[in-house]
């Protein structure tokens, strides 16, 4: 993506494990190296690190757990997890929370190349489709995709019901469940039906108050005149004075601090908000909608978040259940999601195959609604098919469906060699199943590709397609 080198962090606490595991891949990237999770945590605070080879059992923080951190906080960061003994259940742990794949310590160093080239690859598409995705994003033409299911019919009864109200409602639920989609629904319905005491061209102003830094939220809610503060070079216009007469809709709001709670009630009592380094009181009307993936009432309890802010908060609360309480939602939401990035992406893939509506159903969706609109948009990006068929989702996906079936034989060899198979299939196709050119582009030997194709049953298909 940059012109830089890549930054591989490798984890474990014996220096010779490090610089084995390191050795082969000094040529191509920059090898930082720590014996714990702990000092791997640190040395990421102060670089950027784009990929971490590291083993399970680490002392302190464990591999599984540094794993949880990284795609916590650094959601592009790819992760490998190695091991010395065959931990079958860890593997498929570390591949339902995220690592791109799970190695042997023993691992010999092209199979390691090999894997770390193609975890950054992954790396590169997803920040490609990032990228792509927040330049052609055009957040008006959105809309709250509900489904059939019973909770979310329920669900839709009280929005609607609420749509002539201007009282502030409190929408409740995990992370990428879709709480923004829903409030502009809710707001839609109020500007729609003519609420009370909201006159104007009903704007909808969204903020995430996690996503802003510290100090700036006061001057971004609130705004500020010229020469508050350091760098006040002009009036800035808050959110709540640009939400009059419509919606202001403060997603995370339990990120919010104490003292900003409390100017956050007084505006929500008064109706008016007092920008930084200004002493006149200025009106604003608006609906307020507030959301949150944490538990307020724990938190009011823990003395974060005030009772009195909470109870201003939660006159209509809204609970939006998480994607696997409400699977039979699933197909719907995939298709919308297909038919938007076809559109998007100028493709004309005319369905998803059952067996692959019945893959994602049994999987746990941990990023809900927002993880599964990425991944169609991800497999649209890249599918070259009629129809998404299993093969077209991600390698954890087949390591989860491995983990349900009962057969013979090793879980992790047969997680593997699914990952292994498919990955040269799909490089054989890249160069039009030429073996010596695919064999340059996988940056392996001929002789131990044709090895992997005879052991993996590949080159039957080789002919096939080669008119052989």
């Amino acid at each position: 993506m940059t012109g830089r080198r890549k930054n591989v962090l490798v984890v474990d606490a014996f220096e010779d494990t490090r610089e084995r595991l390191a050795t082969p891949l000094k040529r191509d990237y920059r090898i930082m190296r720590a014996a714990s999770g702990e000092v791997a945590l640190a040395l990421m605070e102060r670089d950027e690190v784009d990929l971490v080879v590291a083993d399970v059992d680490l002392p302190g923080v464990t591999g599984l757990q540094l794993l949880q951190i990284v795609k916590a906080n650094y959601p592009f960061t790819e992760s490998i997890l190695v091991t010395a003994t065959s931990d079958l259940d860890g593997a498929v742990q570390a591949i339902k929370l995220g690592a791109y794949h799970f190695l042997s310590k023993s691992v010999d160093p092209d199979t390691l190349r090999m894997t770390v080239a193609h975890a950054l690859e992954r790396q590169d598409l997803n920040r490609r489709v990032q990228n792509l995705h927040a330049e052609v994003q055009d957040l008006g033409d959105r809309e709250f995709v509900a489904g059939p299911s019973r909770a979310m019919r329920g669900l839709l009864e009280t929005v609607h019901k609420i749509g002539k109200l201007s009282a502030t409602v409190l929408i409740l639920g995990e992370s990428g469940t879709g709480k923004e989609l829903l409030a502009r629904m809710i707001h839609r319905d109020l500007a729609a039906n003519g609420g009370t005491g909201l006159p104007g061209d009903r704007p909808f102003i969204a903020v995430n108050v996690a996503a802003i830094p510290r100090e700036l939220v006061e001057s971004t809610l609130f705004g500020h005149e010229k020469g508050a503060f350091t760098g006040a070079l002009q009036q800035r216009i808050g959110k709540f004075e640009l939400a009059n007469g419509g919606s202001l809709f403060l997603d995370e709001i339990g990120d919010l601090k104490l003292d900003l709670q409390a100017k956050l009630l007084r505006a929500i009592q008064e109706n008016e908000i007092e920008r930084v380094g200004g002493g006149k009181p200025i009106k604003t009307t608006f609906r307020l909608i507030a959301a949150t993936n944490i538990d307020l009432e724990k938190a009011v309890k823990e003395g974060t978040f005030r009772g009195d802010l909470f109870y201003r908060l939660n006159v209509i609360p809204l609970r939006l259940p998480p994607l696997r309480d409400r699977l039979e939602d699933l197909p719907q939401l995939a298709t919308f999601f297909l038919q938007r990035y076809n559109a998007r992406f100028h493709k004309d893939i005319q369905g998803i195959a059952e067996s692959t509506i019945g893959m994602l159903g049994r999987y746990w969706w941990p990023g809900n609604i927002r993880e599964l609109e990425n991944l169609i948009e991800r497999v649209v990006a890249t599918c070259e098919g009629e129809w998404i068929t299993d093969d077209d989702l991600p390698v954890d996906f087949q390591v989860a469906e491995l983990d349900r079936e009962e057969a013979d034989g090793s879980l992790l060899d047969r997680a593997l060699g699914t990952f292994e198979r498919n990955f040269i299939i799909r490089a054989l196709e890249r160069c039009g199943w030429n073996v010596t050119q695919t064999a340059r582009y996988l940056g392996v030997p001929l002789s131990t590709l044709k090895f992997k194709m005879d052991r993996l049953e590949i080159r039957a298909l080789t002919r096939r397609f080669r008119g052989g």
